[in-house]
């Protein structure tokens, strides 16, 4: 992987209401979570003068590729090849106090997709693999191999929310007990079978929800979500902007249920006379709604059809405890 050419190819999902929406002020300290191919931290460089961009990656070859591409910002950038759940960890070992604005553009990257060894696309035939981090242990031949035929309807069902998760499951566990389901293009073969005809005509591609369930697992997407979600808030400067854009409603439901605990604050039962708990709110939900996609971007990035953008700001000093 590391000799591979720098070919990420990246269109940033809904550039100008994020750059909109955080407010950027030139000497600010902002944290891009998911660099991928450096399309949003570029944008965010461009505006900053005295500030600094910090940004965060599982994927080596997304570290490498957008240090080349964000060179001409010199030392206003700094690249971190870890997962953003260790905000906390990394701004205090570059003792930053706080920062005033961060951007997480959860899922799969568009050259992860694109790439066909790395084993996300169900469109493309390649080894089972689906790891943000090729250095990590677990792959998606490991889940699709190894796990019971249980486990494994569990995880469709809920990460993938597939109606013929069951189906889907008993007919990889007996196609493995054949030999070994070593490839995307094996496993989509297996899944068709699995899912009846007549629902095959409408809809998404039936490997589609499988695929994303797999991937989610193999790279424990939604494990931690709401405590990074809670952390980067907790470390925005007062006035600082959160904004998240998540592709599948299990991430969404996981962001919005976030951003509307850290307004309420206090988790006290309701017929409480007075607040015990001592929890204030940390800042507002500026989207009450979700901002989506329009039709210019969804014409020019199909990719982007399921994205939605939920931001938070911070008010006052107050922190999550």
């Amino acid at each position: 992987m590391m000799d591979q050419p720098l070919s990420f190819h990246h269109i940033p999902v809904m550039l100008a209401p994020c750059i909109e929406a955080l407010q950027l002020a030139e000497g600010g300290t902002y944290v891009d979570a998911t660099l991928g191919g450096a399309g949003h931290s570029t944008e965010i460089a461009k505006r900053l003068t005295t500030g600094r961009l910090i940004g965060f990656d599982r994927d080596p070859a997304a570290i490498r590729v957008s240090g080349e591409r964000l060179a001409a910002f010199g030392d206003r950038i700094r690249l971190i090849n870890r997962n953003f759940s260790e905000i906390k960890r990394t701004l205090e070992e570059l003792s930053i106090e706080g920062i005033n604005g961060a951007l997480m553009d959860l899922g799969v990257s568009s050259h992860q997709l694109d790439e066909a060894e790395r084993g996300f696309s169900y469109m493309q035939d390649a080894p089972l693999d689906m790891r943000m981090n090729p250095n990590d242990a677990l792959s998606a031949y490991d889940v699709v191999n190894t796990y019971g035929e249980e486990k494994l309807s569990d995880i469709i069902f809920a990460y993938g929310e597939e109606r013929w998760a069951k189906r889907i499951a008993a007919f990889i566990a007996e196609a493995r007990t054949q030999k070994p389901i070593r490839t995307t293009g094996e496993l989509v073969d297996i899944i068709k079978k699995a899912v009846p005809k007549s629902a095959r005509k409408d809809g998404p591609h039936p490997a589609k929800r499988t695929f994303q369930a797999i991937r989610i697992e193999v790279n424990n997407e939604l494990g931690g979500l709401k405590q990074a979600v809670r952390d980067f808030a907790d470390c925005l400067l007062p006035g600082g902007r959160l904004a998240v854009i998540t592709f599948h409603s299990l991430e969404d439901r996981i962001v919005k249920t976030a951003f509307r605990e850290m307004e309420k604050g206090c988790i006290c039962p309701v017929d409480y006379p007075v607040c015990v708990c001592g929890i204030k709110s940390l800042g507002r939900v500026v989207t009450k709604k979700p901002i989506l996609p329009d039709a210019r971007e969804l014409a020019e990035n199909p990719r982007a059809r399921s994205a939605k953008l939920r931001v938070f700001e911070k008010t006052g000093d107050s922190t999550i405890k």
